[in-house]
């Protein structure tokens, strides 16, 4: 149902396809696996809390949306971490 775990899935699927195509190590293996876990486990908690202040407060609220955005925040550093990692293990074999 969530956008952004599409995005999140086609994101983790080319980090798969390129560490078969390049042959990455073991611990690049375990780096991009780590990072696709953590952002998809980063999107689960940020829906899950989501839902729950949709059910405790349904009107607008400044304090639910402030819990919304920092729950949004964290699966932003996570997806920029993961995306820095991939840098860090695909442009030196890509170049």
């Amino acid at each position: 149902e969530e956008h952004n775990a599409l995005i999140h899935l086609v994101a983790a699927l080319i980090a798969v396809v390129c560490g078969l195509f390049y042959s990455i190590s073991a611990v690049e293996w375990i780096a991009v696996i780590f990072c696709i876990g953590i952002v998809f486990a980063s999107e689960i908690f940020n829906s899950s809390i989501e839902r729950i202040c949709n059910i405790i407060s349904p009107e607008k609220s400044e304090k639910i949306k402030h819990i919304k955005d920092l729950s949004a925040a964290a699966v932003l550093v996570s997806a920029i971490t993961a995306f820095l990692t991939g840098l860090i293990i695909f442009i030196p074999k890509i170049f």
